[in-house]
């Protein structure tokens, strides 16, 4: 199917659905499976949003999600509410590249799952909500959200390893403001988390600090390098590094 078929049939299901969600609120509907009618719609509302998805329609899917949405938190179904939360906000992220609203709806996300005690999941939401946050330049919030996964990961045996990570990107964050706040963040991550002393991350962040404090463009760049070369830097690192680089007086805008 072609998507103005895909179209067609997605209109004609979300209107199946407003059809079904106006009857199981009469009284009749009521008496008669109202909850089941409702559920049905929701389905309907989901799989209508896939079909306006594969059509490109992004505005249309949005607004199926958030018609089910609406439905299954008044049900209290909050963990399937957070799911097409998620949806919403890879369309924001990945189609309609509006970061703002996929924050915002990662972020509900989080709330939902953190409600049900789902914290793994809940987690997930929020590292998309602090990687983007400091993309904006908003580092008071990323540096909160990395501090708070990093502090409720370091204690589980299976999570520890990712907790440096965390304290890692905080330190940047935190760097990136002011580069005494950075010092005091690194001191207190140690202190709370001793495995992130010996860590390769907490190494870089010393070796940059006195770089920093020397104004040394030439030993920031070799250190980033060194340690490029045993754990490749992804895009997000990448890009706070130079801004902290750029921090540097008479710097060039690379990291070569």
């Amino acid at each position: 199917m072609d998507s103005t078929g895909k179209e067609k049939e997605a209109i004609q299901l979300m209107a199946e659905a407003d059809k079904k969600v106006r009857s199981s609120g009469s009284f009749l509907g009521g008496m008669f499976g109202g909850n089941q009618k409702v559920e049905e719609a929701c389905e309907m509302y989901a799989r209508a949003a896939n079909m306006f998805k594969m059509a490109k329609n992004w505005s249309e899917a949005i607004k199926c999600l958030n018609a089910a949405i609406d439905i299954y938190t008044d049900m209290g179904r909050f963990t399937i509410a957070a799911k097409h939360h998620i949806t919403i906000a890879e369309v924001y992220e990945s189609e309609l590249v509006d970061i703002e609203k996929a924050i915002a709806h990662y972020e509900q996300a989080a709330d939902y799952y953190k409600g049900e005690e789902s914290n793994s999941s809940a987690n997930k939401c929020l590292l998309k909500v602090a990687s983007y946050s400091a993309q904006l330049e908003q580092y008071p919030k990323a540096i909160e959200i990395y501090e708070q996964v990093g502090t409720n990961t370091m204690d589980n045996p299976l999570l520890k390893y990712s907790a440096k990570e965390y304290f890692f990107k905080a330190s940047l964050c935190h760097f990136i403001v002011d580069e005494l706040n950075a010092k005091l963040a690194v001191g207190k991550y140690e202190e709370m988390f001793p495995a992130f002393s010996d860590s390769r991350e907490c190494k870089l962040l010393k070796k940059l600090l006195e770089a920093h404090e020397e104004q040394n463009a030439e030993a920031f760049t070799e250190a980033v390098k060194e340690f490029d070369s045993i754990s490749r830097l992804d895009q997000w690192l990448t890009t706070m590094l130079l801004r902290i680089k750029k921090t540097i007086q008479g710097d060039e805008d690379d990291l070569k």
